[in-house]
């Protein structure tokens, strides 16, 4: 398959990339500072875009069968539309195009519990931001799931215990490995579509 990646230099975005090139696929990697991705294959294009620009874009997202965002903020504590606003031209431009196929990295924190209320007050401006780029997300006529895991750990493993409108019980965090071996399979097993999953270790 052909993937698109926005936010290809992230530290989950990365993880996506060398996975998704280990298993066969081509891999587009959109990203704001072409600089920072070092991988190097004869299967991984990488353009130079803002993923805030609709028409950009669009021009590099001709001709693929998923898009994966794993966006997230560069400053959480601070005020931003980033996700939100990413989210509105993605949606706009896989439609231009024609690609239906939305993978999208959100948090756990959305889900109801005390920890959760606890950690989107103090993040409560990335929350904000994050919970309205899901509703972009959900309202977009897209074939979208929305992945929801907790705190993220660079942790060397790729399994993840995965639950459809809920949180895995006792689930506390979760590496970027499997957060990518996640987003993944549910691109290549078809599923979970128009939902949003919780996932966890």
């Amino acid at each position: 398959m052909k993937l698109f990646v926005i936010g290809a230099t992230g530290r989950t975005g990365r993880e996506i990339v060398q996975q998704a090139l280990a298993r066969g696929h081509h891999v587009t990697a959109f990203v704001r500072s072409p600089e920072s991705m070092t991988l190097k294959n004869d299967r991984l294009t990488v353009l130079t875009g803002d993923a805030m620009d609709e028409n950009q874009l669009f021009e590099a997202m001709q001709n693929h069968d998923a898009v994966l965002s794993t966006l997230g903020p560069r400053k959480p504590f601070k005020p931003t539309s980033l996700l939100h606003d990413s989210a509105i031209a993605t949606a706009r431009a896989m439609k231009r195009v024609g690609v239906k196929r939305l993978l999208i990295l959100s948090a756990a924190a959305h889900f109801p519990g005390i920890p959760n209320r606890i950690v989107s007050f103090v993040l409560r401006n990335h929350m904000r931001d994050s919970l309205a780029m899901e509703e972009v997300v959900q309202n977009s006529g897209l074939d979208w799931t929305i992945a929801r895991p907790p705190r993220l750990t660079e942790q060397d493993y790729t399994t993840y215990r995965s639950r459809e409108g809920a949180a895995p019980k006792m689930g506390f965090s979760l590496s970027r490995k499997a957060v990518a071996a996640f987003m993944l399979d549910a691109i290549e097993q078809q599923k979970h579509f128009h939902q949003i999953v919780g996932i966890a270790k």
